[in-house]
């Protein structure tokens, strides 16, 4: 079976669950449209109704260089529409050109991506009234595979891994994922502080009655993370992220944040550091941490510069500045999410003083 067969499979059956009668939107771009077949056949299959939002190539960056404030903060009737009655939602992360928005006026990123915090809203709050789901996955590249330093073949190969679509049962494969992070749903549970030293870190965060989630394939794939959204002033102390992360298509890295009370007070990157400081600025929300994670996927050891991938590192943590998820307790709210990721593998994370984590292992586990 192809990736394509597989992956809408795994998605449509195992991620959302679809069922007879969802309204079900595909989102990507042109590139991908030998998965975007699939899901639609295969969701028809199941009874939804499949619905197409298809960009073309280097849409976003000729949207960037040419519309004005007003356009920019603008939101389609039909966008407010699919926000609104959508049940079931997969973004297909797929592109012929990751850096089309490098050179992009980066004010007029942070104005659209303030300006769409009102769909965001309304999906996050349809979602946890158990309106909505969502699930986001990729399609393999030229470009993407160009920025993992690897051949087509040879990135391909590792998506169909990564997601464990080489498992002779791949939803039996995300199950055991499942009970694995469920133990350390179970570690974390009930802890007041997380404490995380490593090479330029030591900072706390105060998870007071947060809940902890277990990130098992239901809404990305490929998975394999714990997260939970710390309280919104308890975060303080100095952290530096070594590996190198993408967010709307710009790269950024050795980026280090210092923060009180939650609050980023000062901010460096060694590459994209203009552009971090654009996004810190973006609301009110862009200077506080959204979400503290591990990242427990062994079939993914390095970097690609690819979120979806590179969070859930086997052997890293990552902390979102912006958005928080209400799923978790958490209130921040902002236009934007973005993660940064550390390596673990001489770092150590203690739970109420407790050491819990050493060379990128929970203890016991």
């Amino acid at each position: 079976m192809s990736l394509e067969k597989k992956m809408a499979k795994l998605i449509c059956e195992y991620s959302l669950g679809l069922k007879e009668g969802d309204i079900f939107l595909v989102r990507a771009e042109t590139v991908a449209e030998p998965l975007v077949k699939e899901f639609v056949r295969h969701s028809l299959e199941m009874g939804a109704h499949p619905i197409l939002r298809v960009m073309i190539s280097e849409q976003q960056s000729v949207f960037y260089k040419y519309a004005s404030e007003k356009q920019l903060e603008f939101i389609a009737p039909s966008v407010m529409a699919d926000a609104e009655n959508i049940t079931a939602q997969v973004f297909i992360d797929s592109t012929d050109n990751t850096k089309q928005l490098t050179n992009c006026d980066k004010k007029k990123i942070s104005t659209y991506a303030k300006s769409m915090r009102k769909v965001r809203d309304i999906l996050m709050d349809r979602e946890q009234k158990g309106e909505f789901r969502w699930s986001l996955c990729p399609y393999p590249t030229q470009a993407m595979a160009q920025d993992a330093e690897m051949s087509l073949d040879e990135y391909s190969e590792f998506v169909y891994n990564a997601c464990k679509l080489n498992a002779a049962d791949p939803v039996a494969a995300w199950n055991e994922v499942d009970m694995y992070q469920k133990q350390v749903v179970d570690i974390l549970t009930g802890t007041k502080e997380i404490h995380i030293v490593g090479k330029n870190t030591d900072i706390t965060f105060n998870v007071t009655d947060r809940k902890w989630v277990n990130c098992n394939g239901h809404h990305n794939m490929p998975d394999g993370e714990v997260f939970t959204s710390p309280v919104e002033d308890g975060v303080n102390g100095q952290i530096y992220f070594d590996l190198p992360t993408s967010y709307m298509g710009v790269e950024a890295g050795g980026i280090t944040l210092k923060i009180e009370n939650g609050e980023i007070k000062e901010a460096s990157a060694e590459k994209g550091n203009d552009f971090l400081q654009s996004v810190l600025d973006t609301d009110e929300g862009s200077r506080l941490i959204g979400e503290i994670a591990f990242g427990l996927n062994e079939n993914i050891d390095k970097p690609t510069k690819n979120i979806l991938f590179d969070e859930k590192i086997g052997r890293t943590i990552h902390m979102a500045v912006g958005a928080s998820y209400p799923e978790t307790g958490g209130k921040n709210k902002s236009g934007i999410h973005w993660d940064m990721i550390k390596g673990m593998h001489d770092g150590k994370v203690y739970a109420d003083g407790k050491l819990i984590y050493s060379d990128g292992r929970f203890k016991g586990l």
